[in-house]
């Protein structure tokens, strides 16, 4: 294996600050999924032998250059996150409903969404941008909700409608 094809695939997870995909990463360092399997092995061996703070893991989700879990104390330690009761219960309906209308959230959690959402977008745990399909704004949450809170995936909430073609459905397969 090619060290400086192992470089090139560490400094592409850091600078992309999430998990990637084999043909994503392939992609990126211009080479095969094969080369991008060798230098990946090489970096997970290549970190666990010099005892960093870093590692590179296997996630559902693709690769990630990611801090040790040991560390993830000094995170909270180091970059707390101050959010109020409720900027804090708005972001879980965010990230909940991910992605969610702003006017609907504000149905949802009340009129104090509009000192929340600035504040979320301040802190980069909620990405807003204008709906092209109504006057209201598009929340969703960012990469760094997901490592800050260290969420890889959220469940889905269902609707009704789905909620009941589910219960449809567990009780036709139970019969």
């Amino acid at each position: 294996m090619n060290t400086a094809t192992a470089t090139k695939i560490e400094a592409i997870l850091y600078l992309k600050g999430k998990p990637l995909l084999l043909g994503e990463i392939a992609e990126y360092a211009a080479c095969d999924r094969a080369t991008v399997e060798e230098g990946i092995i090489e970096l997970i061996d290549s970190y666990a032998r010099r005892d960093s703070a870093l590692e590179v893991i296997e996630t559902p989700a693709g690769y990630s250059l990611q801090l040790r879990s040991d560390f993830h104390d000094l995170v909270q330690t180091l970059i707390p996150v101050e959010l109020g009761l409720g900027a804090l219960r708005t972001l879980a309906a965010i990230a909940l409903n991910n992605p969610i209308l702003q006017s609907d959230l504000i149905d949802l959690r009340g009129s104090g969404v509009y000192q929340h959402v600035p504040e979320l977008v301040e802190l980069g745990f909620v990405r807003k941008r204008r709906d092209n399909e109504s006057r209201s704004y598009s929340l969703q949450v960012t990469p760094k909700f997901h490592q800050y809170f260290q969420i890889e995936q959220l469940p889905q909430i269902l609707s009704n409608n789905q909620k009941e073609e589910q219960l449809e459905l567990d009780l036709t397969l139970q019969e």
